[in-house]
Formats: structure tokens, sequence, C-alpha cells
């Protein structure tokens, strides 16, 4: 049994109509049965009829085909009874299916219904609302957090810029202007036994003046 047979129950009118197809059945199946028994004697009758016949008893003969006949209207009849109730349960049938098409039916929408009641349109519409001023909220927090407070606030962004530029265009300036840097010179190689030697200081132009005016005097 499905979920909503069991929260909604089944329907008087299926169980009718469950209970009037199997009665129909079991009537329909009796009534086969009872026209091959007639058949059988309908079959019988001539057969009687016919040893009638050899044996010259026109009389009983014309009795046999009489009740022959009886049985075969019966037939017929049982027939007819049949035909009447296939058509009927065929309608059922197709009533029973149209009922439980409109019981489905009818229980989606109570399901629906009862759906849209615990969540219904004013609801959403203020749970939305509610969302849309949290979220304007928190955007005019974030918007007064992020703003200067103080003495930065009253700095002028143009001013600032210009600065900026300026002090870029004096670092370009000073990188134009450096001189090139000279290429390391080459290590000397010295043997792995051997101290390496440290280069002589170089002298400043003093002490190479200073050497000049000795050397002159020394010359003299």
């Amino acid at each position: 049994m499905s979920m909503f047979s069991r929260i909604f129950g089944k329907p008087k009118e299926q169980t009718s109509a469950l209970t009037t197809l199997d009665k129909l059945n079991e009537t329909l199946e009796m009534l086969e049965k009872k026209e091959k028994v007639l058949q059988k004697k309908a079959a019988a009758e001539v057969e009687k009829a016919k040893e009638f016949t050899r044996a010259k008893n026109k009389r009983a003969a014309i009795q046999c085909l009489k009740r022959k006949r009886l049985y075969e209207q019966q037939v017929e009849q049982l027939g007819n009874f049949q035909l009447r109730i296939h058509d009927q349960m065929i309608m059922l049938e197709g009533a029973k299916a149209t009922t439980e098409t409109v019981d489905a039916l009818r229980t989606g929408a109570a399901a629906m219904k009862a759906m849209q009641k615990a969540t219904n349109i004013d609801d959403v519409d203020k749970t939305m609302d509610e969302i849309n001023e949290q979220t304007e909220n928190m955007k005019q927090i974030q918007e007064a957090l992020s703003a200067p407070i103080g003495a930065a606030a009253d700095f002028d962004e143009d001013e600032l810029e210009a600065e900026l530029e300026e002090l870029e265009s004096e670092e370009l300036e000073e990188q134009l202007l450096q001189p090139a840097t000279t290429a390391p010179a080459a290590p000397i190689h010295v043997p792995s036994d051997k101290q390496p030697v440290r280069p002589a200081p170089k002298k400043t132009m003093a002490e190479e003046d200073e050497l000049a005016a000795l050397q002159a005097e020394m010359a003299m």
C-alpha cells in the first residue's frame, strides 16, 4: 500500500468495484460451465436421434431433436448472458481506471495544498525581504568599516596621486643618472699549497701626489 493510501485510506468505490468484478467473473465462469453441459446434452440428443432413426422409430427421433433444439436455445441464451457480463466488466474496469486516476489526482492535489500551506507565498515574500534587508545592512556595515577615519579622512586623494607620480619620476631619474658598474676582476689562480697573495690596497689620490713629490726631491 502506498504512502497516500495509508494517509487518505482506500476509497470505498474502488473496493466496491473490485467486489463487483469478482462477482461478475464468478458468474461468467458458472455460465461457461453450464453452456458446456448443455452443448454436451444437445450432442447426446443427436446421437439418440440417429439410433432411433436406424431403429425406424421416427417419433422418438423427433423428440430427441426437439430436446436438442431446447438445449441449443439455452446455449444461445447463455451466450447472450456472457456477452452482457463481458460488456459490463469492460465498462466497470474502465470506470475503475477512471476512478483511480481521479483519486490519484485528488491525492496529489491534497499533497500540494498541504505543502503550499506549510510554505505559502506570504512567508516566502517575508523571508526574501528579510534576506534582502540583512544583505543591505551587511553591505552598509562593510562600507562603514572600510571608510577612513580621523586624520586620514581629510587627505585629498588627488594630491596623494600627484605626490606618488612625482616620487616615481624622481626614482626613474636617479636610475638613469647612475654610472654603469664595472665588471668584477677575474680571480687570481694560486697553487693549493701556497697562501693566496692579497692584492695591495689601492692608493688614494693624496698618497700618489705625496709619492711623486718625494721622488722629485730625491732626483735633485
